[in-house]
């Protein structure tokens, strides 16, 4: 099982964590009119990219938000860093 380091909880399991998303994934603008084929796009299409990836995680024992940079090919983690203000 692999371990992710929550920087409020430190290292944790991850059954632990739930994947928010891909970090920098603009949301459409709900203001407006979306399609079908916009929304779709926005929920359906990941780009699962090979190596250094930035995704949004959250740690369900304290419900806090995160970025993790990882390697997806090596498994390994490079950093973290909250998402709220302090």
């Amino acid at each position: 099982m692999q371990r992710f380091p929550c920087p409020f909880c430190g290292l944790r399991p991850e059954t632990e964590f739930y994947f928010a998303g891909e970090a920098g994934k603009t949301r459409p603008d709900t203001t407006q009119a979306v399609s079908d084929e916009d929304w779709a796009r926005y929920l359906y299409n990941q780009r699962n990219e090979k190596g250094a990836v930035r995704e949004v995680w959250m740690h369900l024992t304290c419900q806090e938000l995160f970025l993790l940079e990882r390697d997806s090919i090596a498994m390994t983690v490079k950093g973290e860093t909250p998402l709220r203000k302090n």
